[in-house]
């Protein structure tokens, strides 16, 4: 018959279908984030990370040799633009191609490559594809060789230098600390506030108990940021300002509203026939706290200590907020916003670096406790 409980269902295929796709709208970008943190800068403006194995067209400055000919008036300098000290290291893997050449910055790809441009003044350039130049002159160029713009294909280069980059900056392990020691806490206090008022929501009668517990879900949705300068002057003014102790009582106010839900969902759906013989055989409100309730919740404090962790490692807003500027005090997001990107954080390849750096803590937090996060987030949907 159709529709019997345990039969499977003819759309099993599609759910299948969905799940992939779903997977693969996540992977891609973390992909793409991987292969941009091995490139150089250049090639990331030039193409997609998807084109990261093939060659790619760059624009290039710089100077001729000045070993220069005379012959009837006429000085001439020949050579490889590929050769040069300035461009050498970017064609060490193999051959390029030069499709057009320039002497400005504002149009380096102005001639194409083996014509002869004319330069005004009795000079001329003519640049070839293979890289090969002549330069020609009315007058000695002296020790100065010209100054040649070209366009080339440029071949992939994979290189460690952003993750070099990244891990030897200047107090990045004192960053790395400092971001241990604002996340650990922050997830710690938390749950332990938090289990203690779950449990007196779920199993502990006393008046207005409707009304906090409305409350605690209409916090969920204030946004953080209208609490920041409110919060920061209310730290200023008991004498806590900007410090540990002030970011850590941040990440605790802002992350009890999810706690206490999350955890009280969890343990009004216990077993109430555990509860009772407890209490028949004379356990008090604590001991049933301490000895039954917490043991059972521990795939709920597993979940959200897995969100807190990730929220307060991955944090920017609130550690610029609530922690000193000083060098000594930034947390790895800060010292990786502040000293390596810049106001305008445009270096692609440090930026994806970074990511991945900075993310290796939580991947290890989150796959050593996965097995607890889906009990935990089902926790109180079904009874």
């Amino acid at each position: 018959m159709d529709g019997m409980a345990g039969e499977k269902s003819g759309l099993s295929w599609a759910v299948n279908i969905s799940v992939v796709i779903m997977v693969l709208l996540w992977l891609i970008p973390t992909i793409g984030l991987f292969v941009s943190s091995f490139r150089e800068r250049d090639q990331i403006s030039a193409s997609g990370w998807w084109q990261a194995p093939f060659s790619v067209e760059l624009s290039y400055r710089t100077r001729g040799g000045s070993d220069a000919t005379e012959d009837n008036g006429t000085w001439t300098v020949t050579g490889n633009i590929f050769e040069t000290d300035e461009v050498k290291s970017s064609f060490t893997s193999g051959e390029s191609t030069v499709s057009a050449f320039g002497d400005s910055g504002r149009n380096p790809g102005e001639y194409p490559a083996g014509t002869t441009a004319d330069l005004g003044d009795g000079e001329t350039l003519t640049v070839n594809e293979d890289g090969s130049y002549t330069y020609t002159t009315a007058e000695d160029p002296g020790d100065r060789g010209p100054r040649i713009y070209f366009v080339a294909e440029t071949p992939p280069e994979f290189t460690l230098a952003n993750y070099r980059q990244v891990l030897t900056a200047d107090n990045m392990d004192k960053a790395f600390i400092n971001t241990l020691t604002v996340t650990i806490p922050a997830t710690i206090i938390p749950i332990l506030i938090a289990a203690f008022a779950a449990y007196a929501l779920a199993w502990m009668d006393f008046p207005g108990r409707g009304v906090l517990i409305a409350c605690v879900v209409g916090l969920l949705v204030v946004p953080l940021q209208l609490a920041l300068v409110p919060l920061l002057n209310l730290h200023n003014s008991i004498g806590i300002g900007q410090s540990f102790l002030g970011i850590w009582l941040a990440h605790t106010g802002f992350g009890l509203p999810l706690a206490v839900y999350l955890l009280r969902n969890y343990m009004v759906g216990l077993p109430r026939d555990i509860i009772e013989s407890a209490k028949v055989d004379g356990a008090t409100d604590f001991q049933l706290f301490i000895r039954i309730i917490l043991p059972l919740s521990f795939p709920a404090l597993a979940a959200f200590a897995i969100f807190q962790f990730l929220w307060t490692w991955n944090d920017l807003l609130v550690a610029k907020v609530f922690l000193p500027s000083d060098d000594a005090s930034k947390v790895m997001t800060v010292k990786i916003a502040d000293d390596l990107l810049g106001s305008r954080g445009g270096d692609w390849g440090i930026l994806a670096t970074a990511a991945f750096v900075s993310i290796a803590v939580p991947l290890v937090v989150f796959f050593t406790m996965q097995r607890f996060l889906v009990r935990g987030l089902l926790a109180g949907s079904v009874k």
